[in-house]
């Protein structure tokens, strides 16, 4: 079976803003997904969170593009009444982590990918960085 990975907002803009830093093993991770060696998932809250930021240093058509090509390799999870109000009802100290939870357990995904696993402490779904990720499959960052 292959894994469902639910990407946090701050991977997706590692990936989409190409952050020095962090990019490589986004970008790695999205590879696996063009190659169906897994399945990416994402939020749609994440969409709009990162056309605003990344507008602000891009050209707006050029993010629109980046996002199409995302659209390609992501499943979205919809943002629903039910997982607003799992959300305000949760014990996460972050709604918008809570959000974010809420649609990864809704599209059964069975890891969590995000740079902020302190933010997921009550996850009951595995919390990994790209970098923790790859190495658990043998893949090198």
């Amino acid at each position: 079976m292959k894994d469902r990975l639910f990407l946090d907002t701050n991977i997706v803009i590692d990936l989409l803003g190409e952050r020095a830093s962090f990019y490589e093993s986004a970008a790695k991770i999205a590879t696996l997904a063009d190659k169906g060696k897994v399945h990416i998932i994402v939020s749609a809250l994440t969409y709009s969170t990162v056309y605003y930021l990344l507008s602000r240093y891009e050209d707006n058509e050029v993010v629109k593009e980046k996002m199409r090509k995302l659209k390609v390799i992501a499943e979205t999870s919809d943002l629903t009444d039910k997982i607003i109000d799992q959300g305000l009802s949760s014990k996460f100290a972050d709604f918008e982590d809570a959000l974010q939870y809420y649609c990864a357990v809704k599209t059964e995904c069975n890891i969590l990918i995000t740079r902020n696993g302190k933010d997921f402490k009550a996850s009951e779904i595995s919390v990994l960085t790209p970098d923790e990720y790859l190495k658990s499959r043998k893949i090198k960052p």
